[in-house]
């Protein structure tokens, strides 16, 4: 998944999605704010940056849990940030009045400087110079700053994206290619953080549950939000009339499978990654 389509297509499905997205990724959103709001500990009005912003969220909730916190919000889809504008509009002013946000590519991004924080919620996977564009991160924070992101494990550990990977065309994709999954080896990216300068690196296993279908439907909801994000959206996209069938027949049967108590959800796994300036 390059820039391009992350300043485009995709940017634009995922700002259309933000309720959706926003509910397979509440657990991540919680433990990464969590880590977040220790980091700054004892500074009195944190200086964030939201790197990959999205439509908002993680930066709504820094703001309701850091009172005099002010918030910097940048992502690469114009439909993206701008979801998180109009969505600030409409807070009350206490939370609204600390966030601002622009369309802005992070690697190069240089509105601002001497951070407390720098945030992002699977955000940072898709560079395609992971070194460069932490070194350059770095820059922005103040000396002593701190880094904290999430990001996936290994898609073995994501049964929303398992359960499928038979049906995915293309074989085997390389690991390590910018996408959802490129963060998943935990030395991996340990060595992208040092290389870039970034110390004291540590990762957090988090298991948690992926909410893809919910309310009246939770079946019908979640066979719609896997045709409309992740890699079931964009094997969809790429298969002939026969594996596309084929893959929406798979899709069913464990989207019901995976339905219980009102909701469809998979067992998923992500990282919490901490480090310092």
């Amino acid at each position: 998944m390059d820039k391009e389509e992350w300043a485009g297509r995709v940017g634009d499905v995922w700002a259309t999605e933000q309720r959706r997205t926003d509910r397979t990724f509440e657990p991540v959103d919680k433990a990464l704010v969590d880590a977040a709001v220790a980091a700054v500990e004892g500074i009195a009005a944190p200086h964030i940056l939201d790197v990959g912003c999205g439509a908002g969220t993680t930066s709504f909730s820094l703001a309701a849990r850091l009172r005099d916190a002010g918030i910097t919000g940048i992502d690469l889809s114009p439909a993206l940030s701008g979801a998180a504008t109009a969505r600030a509009a409409a807070l009350p002013d206490g939370i609204a009045g600390r966030c601002r946000f622009e369309q802005a590519d992070a690697t190069v991004w240089a509105g601002g400087s001497g951070f407390d924080l720098l945030v992002s919620r699977h955000g940072v996977m898709f560079f395609d110079d992971s070194v460069a564009a932490f070194a350059h991160l770095r820059t922005l924070a103040k000396v002593g700053g701190r880094l904290a992101f999430s990001c996936f494990r290994s898609p073995k550990e994501n049964d929303w994206v398992a359960k499928f990977a038979h049906l995915m065309p293309g074989g085997a994709a390389d690991p390590h290619a910018p996408g959802p999954f490129a963060f998943a080896d935990r030395d991996r990216v340990a060595a992208i953080l040092a290389d870039a300068g970034w110390q004291d690196a540590r990762a957090t296993a988090l298991d948690f549950a992926y909410v893809a279908g919910a309310g009246d439907d939770p079946v019908a909801d979640a066979n719609d939000f896997f045709q409309r994000i992740g890699p079931v959206s964009r094997a969809i996209r790429e298969l002939d009339d026969a594996g596309r069938e084929a893959l929406r027949v798979a899709l069913d049967e464990q989207v019901r499978a995976h339905h219980a108590d009102g909701v469809v959800s998979f067992p998923a796994a992500a990282w919490i990654w901490e480090a310092r300036a």
